[in-house]
């Protein structure tokens, strides 16, 4: 089945949608979403967005901090242009019905790691989730806007889809598999709007949601894009430490509003040790690490988060959907300390795109935790992801209504072939496949890396990438081969990246180099 769009859209979440409401406005819309149209990332976000709104705060002071915790990396006109839009983002989500807290009639500002002032703007604790619903409200109620769950984009459509091949590298939209019906459809479109989120399904140990699997941007790399910095995948300090439930995140708020890490061994406060400064408000990559040191130096299986110090009634105003999730596990954080580990949380890296969200391909946009923009450097400040959607989700959208009449008409699209494929007899495959590819990515290309591990995970990507295409050429397609072939292909691009960064910079720890060099510079792979 072949069907022709104004503008595609691949990701339900932040920056999809706030690319398609903006689209809306002159365009019809075709949103596709793997599984849900909330099982994005934005609707696991607990903390909230960063923006300057207080007036004893600056533009100027978010911008140094941001750029702080990127360890220099960021692109400063990128970090400026963002910051400045922030307050706008603000305003037209809470036209959109965002019920933020509110203090003294005033929005609240909380504080999280690595800000110097509150400029958190917050729904309790469970920002991403009011945001994904108002987002979905208003653009269920466009009649512009289409959107289809349950579609597993395979590849970009390309010049090579072409029934005639125009040889002009422009894309064209996508092929996606129907989940239900298992038949592939080919979305073609004039413009295409990438906002399929991050790869941290890529390690053992993430607080991403199950469909993070890197999918926007193998298939981005695959069809001719740059992608620069995968190797600064960021791990958040705080994952809770439960055997029965997994990858449940406890928001940076815990420590912004007082929250403490402690040796649960030793009973010390240890982030004197690492950072006597900033303490549990030092940037992730720094407290990740610190407690990743402290579990090896003790043969632990957690540390302690404690903010019982705080008024109950306090914690459980300002976090009551963890305060319930941790009593359902039987852990009153008013009383008691949480236990927890880091775990794989955001990808910086990703698809090179400008102010304008253009990447390389003609044809291609892209926002959200996909991309690489110089937003983030080398390790995201907290609150800064849901915000970067934001502005780059309706940089995409302007852009494309800006240029329309330059854009050209889709040519004839070839429909997807499966005449050559069978069904599979071999599922185990993907399974063990998935399973080793997150166990040696956690174990060797980790918190702390070193050029043996690196190489040794690069040796098994290898192993693995021929008899993955193998499959692949031979099956017909299901969610899971789609999801492992990209994120095989990520986990690639990931180790590629940290093999050639041979420094310590932020999120990428190395041993073996474990200086940072005097000059900043981005790793960018070149498609072959």
């Amino acid at each position: 089945m072949t069907e022709t769009h104004d503008v595609l859209v691949i990701g339900s979440g932040a920056a999809g949608l706030t690319a398609a409401l903006a689209l809306a406005e002159e365009k019809k819309v075709l949103v596709l979403a793997k599984g849900s149209l909330t099982g994005g990332s934005t609707a696991w976000a607990q903390g909230g967005i960063a923006a300057v709104l207080d007036a004893g705060d600056t533009f100027e002071n978010h911008v140094h901090d941001t750029m702080v915790a990127g360890a220099g990396l960021n692109d400063r006109d990128t970090v400026e242009f963002v910051i400045e839009r922030a307050p706008h983002a603000i305003d037209r989500l809470i036209e959109l019905g965002v019920p933020f807290n509110k203090e003294s009639g005033a929005l609240h500002l909380t504080r999280e790691g690595g800000h110097s002032h509150r400029r958190i703007v917050h729904v309790n604790d469970a920002t991403g989730w009011a945001v994904q619903e108002a987002l979905l409200r208003a653009a269920e109620a466009n009649p512009n806007i289409t959107m289809l769950p349950g579609r597993s984009c395979i590849d970009l459509i390309t010049g090579r889809h072409e029934t005639r091949y125009s040889g002009a590298g422009q894309i064209w939209g996508a092929y996606a598999l129907n989940e239900k019906t298992g038949k592939v459809e080919a979305h073609v479109a004039r413009a295409t709007v990438l906002a399929a989120g991050g790869a941290g399904r890529c390690y053992l140990f993430s607080t991403a949601p199950r469909g993070a699997t890197g999918d926007g941007i193998a298939m981005a790399w695959r069809a001719g894009a740059r992608v620069s910095n995968m190797e600064m995948m960021q791990f958040h300090p705080t994952c809770l430490y439960n055997l029965e439930v997994k990858n449940f995140l406890v928001t940076e708020a815990v420590r912004g509003e007082g929250g403490r890490l402690f040796n649960p061994r030793t009973g010390v406060r240890f982030m004197e040790q690492y950072d006597p400064e900033r303490m549990e408000l030092a940037p992730r990559d720094i407290v990740a690490r610190a407690i990743d040191a402290e579990i090896k130096r003790f043969g632990l299986d957690y540390v302690h988060l404690d903010i019982s110090h705080r008024e109950p009634e306090f914690v459980k105003e300002h976090f009551p959907t963890i305060h319930e999730k941790l009593l359902g596990l039987g852990i009153d954080m008013t009383t008691q300390p949480i236990p927890v580990v880091p775990a794989q949380h955001y990808t910086c890296g990703g698809v090179l795109v400008d102010l304008y969200a253009r990447t390389d391909l003609p044809g291609l946009w892209a926002a959200g935790e996909c991309t690489e923009s110089g937003l983030h450097g080398a390790n995201r400040l907290a609150s800064n992801s849901l915000l970067e959607c934001f502005v780059f989700g309706e940089a995409a959208a302007r852009d494309i209504l800006s240029m329309w009449d330059e854009l050209d008409a889709p040519p004839e699209i070839r429909p997807w072939d499966a005449s050559r494929v069978t069904d599979s007899d071999e599922e185990v495959v993907i399974k063990q496949n998935w399973t080793e590819i997150r166990r040696f990515m956690w174990n060797y290309v980790g918190i702390v890396r070193t050029t043996k591990r690196l190489e040794r995970a690069a040796n098994r990507i290898r192993l693995l990438q021929s008899e993955v295409e193998d499959y692949y050429g031979q099956f017909r397609v299901t969610t899971d081969l789609i999801e492992l072939r990209n994120l095989l292909q990520a986990a690639d691009l990931i180790v590629q990246c940290a093999l050639k960064r041979q420094e310590s910079r932020g999120l990428h720890f190395t041993l073996d180099h474990p200086e940072t060099d005097p000059v900043a510079r981005d790793t960018v792979l070149l498609p072959r």
